[in-house]
């Protein structure tokens, strides 16, 4: 019997083209260096073009690919600008991370007001939405692609003063699994990964209040916050030939807080 040969190249990106949203720093700038070492030519996105073109620039010094361009997904003109350069330039998309979010508003929920709703779900559910339906159109074309979700915990158990942030991130779980569903047969992945308490520049208002950190790493069972570092892997995991099975998954990275 012939003996099946695992490869050892199976987090190997090279070739591959990947945008990764809100990657100008935290979570989304861990993800693109990482992708980016692995050999994938990164399109490094967030709302301004300094601070994206500072990560690219980063990377190429390190011997990586990468590019930045500016797009806020919360404006559906920034959405199609992006995706026609995209076309334009590279004539694909293998990956797509989608990574920015917004969360502008801490407090009590029946003190939400309008504006912070809309802004919340403008980025978060609707960005994701439509940055997710363009990209599949053009992974579509090539019959293959993966599209990665970045989630919370709190979609899972909705965090303190973070009622409408929550409530975005419920639903990106669930359009996880509705694009994995109707995508699949087109050789798309989608999956999505669920954070803990990490240290980022966004996770500041949690960081910033003592209680309200000292309550959150108390029910951690590693007894620590993690690192934006820490994400990544499991996105270069859903990316890569080692989840070519894996699909409609959401993945908690959270030192086990949800255990």
């Amino acid at each position: 019997m012939k003996e099946t040969t695992l490869s050892t190249n199976l987090f190997d990106l090279t070739g591959r083209i990947a945008l990764v949203t809100g990657a100008s720093r935290g979570i989304g700038e861990a993800i693109a260096r990482l992708l980016a070492e692995q050999g994938a030519h990164v399109i490094v996105s967030s709302r301004k073009l300094d601070e994206c073109e500072h990560v690219a620039a980063d990377i190429r010094a390190a011997g990586g690919s990468a590019e930045g361009f500016a797009c806020h997904v919360g404006r559906m003109e920034d959405i199609a600008a992006t995706f026609a350069h995209i076309r334009e330039k590279h004539g694909r998309l293998d990956i797509l991370v989608n990574n920015a979010a917004a969360n502008p508003y801490f407090g009590h929920v029946l003190d939400t007001d309008l504006a912070a709703y809309n802004k919340t779900v403008e980025v978060n559910v609707r960005g994701y939405f439509f940055m997710s339906v363009e990209a599949g159109k053009l992974m579509r074309e090539r019959g293959r692609g993966a599209i990665v979700n970045t989630a919370s915990v709190n979609a899972l158990r909705p965090g303190d003063m973070q009622g409408i942030y929550s409530i975005t991130k419920a639903a990106v779980v669930n359009m996880t699994k509705a694009f994995a569903k109707e995508c699949g047969p087109l050789g798309i992945r989608v999956n999505a990964l669920l954070p803990g308490l990490t240290k980022t520049k966004f996770a500041g208002a949690l960081f910033e209040n003592k209680d309200i950190y000292d309550h959150w790493v108390s029910n951690i069972p590693l007894r620590r916050h993690g690192e934006p570092s820490e994400m990544a892997g499991t996105v270069l995991y859903l990316v890569s030939d080692a989840a070519s099975y894996t699909n409609g998954e959401c993945i908690v990275v959270d030192g086990g807080l949800t255990v």
